[in-house]
């Protein structure tokens, strides 16, 4: 019998429980995983707390892992016993097994290790629509990502720095700053000293952000649209401190006809192929160097309880990652 994390009641990380955990065999279009990493998202913290709701009760925590196809059900042509894959969105990665549909997966190159691809699933393939697809960003872009230092941040500030931008960052301590410096960062605000609308204004000269990529929600309100230029693009995809207070959409115009989406990896990769390519650009860009991936934690997977700690006081820098 193998074990995962159950979940049944939502709160504290005090609810995450490890118990036995029969995955049950694949079916039709599905493939049974055994396990090698879990990765570690804000999203956990959400369906944990309630915040998402679970379709069901008691249920194992987790959207993204990696590890080798140990059975496929039938009619599945993507994969067979013995390959090597990573995915996400399937629910239930917290766990020793899982049974996920096959569409979900995608093959993992041989550059890229166990730990780094379950840590760049999620975090990597958000990177790459906000900078790729939200708001192609280029050479003339300049822009504001908060959480700099956080396992997404991390990913952004570096590619969208590979991409030509100027990077701006907001992150909560002077050794977080010093992260997100050191991976593509061309400047980055301690937001608990410093206001980061007027920073963001004085670093830009009065012209501000083409976009905000803001996954901070309540403690980063309304600032993040005062730190857009007339008609800028404010990316909300997340809200760890809370979620934004709702407002009038008239606000957008008195703050000079800005734009605003709240975009997910799930309506972005809804597709194989997109999902594939969006891989593909992941893979590719951490397999050339160009991204370095900084897992700053590592836990055994009976010890998500600890990590989730971890995550709700902040202390955690870069990725977190489960281990089997």
């Amino acid at each position: 019998m193998s074990k995962a994390i159950f979940i049944h009641e939502t709160g504290g990380p005090e609810v995450l429980k490890w118990e036995d955990h029969d995955p049950g065999r694949p079916g039709r279009g599905q493939i049974l995983v055994d396990q090698a990493a879990a990765g570690i998202n804000f999203i956990d913290v959400y369906y944990r707390t309630g915040v998402y709701p679970s379709a069901k009760m008691p249920f194992v925590l987790g959207k993204e892992g990696v590890g080798i196809v140990a059975e496929v059900g039938e009619g599945v042509e993507r994969f067979q016993p013995g390959d090597r894959v990573a995915y996400i969105g399937a629910d239930g990665s917290y766990a020793e097994r899982i049974v996920i549909a096959a569409d979900l997966a995608v093959a993992v190159p041989d550059t890229i290790d166990d730990a780094t691809a379950a840590s760049i699933m999620l975090k990597g393939m958000t990177a790459e629509y906000l900078l790729r697809r939200t708001y192609p960003v280029g050479p003339e872009t300049v822009l504001l990502f908060h959480a700099a230092a956080g396992g997404v941040g991390l990913i952004a500030g570096q590619w969208a720095k590979h991409l030509g931008a100027t990077v701006i960052g907001t992150a909560g301590s002077a050794e977080k700053c010093e992260l997100a410096l050191a991976n593509g960062y061309d400047h980055v605000i301690n937001y608990r000293e410093d206001d980061f609308v007027a920073r963001v204004a004085e670093i830009t000269d009065g012209r501000k952000c083409d976009v905000v990529y803001d996954a901070v929600g309540k403690d980063t309100f309304p600032g993040s649209l005062d730190c857009l230029r007339k008609r800028g693009l404010w990316a909300s995809f997340g809200h760890s401190s809370g979620k934004a207070p709702a407002f009038e959409i008239s606000l957008l115009n008195q703050k000079g006809s800005l734009f605003a989406t709240r975009p997910s990896i799930y309506s972005y990769n809804g597709t194989t192929a997109e999902l594939d390519a969006s891989a593909k650009a992941v893979f590719d860009i951490v397999g050339s160097g160009a991204v370095k991936i900084t897992i700053g934690q590592t836990y055994p997977l009976s010890e998500a309880a600890e990590a989730h700690r971890d995550l709700d006081a902040r202390r955690t820098v870069g990725a977190s990652v489960l281990t089997v």
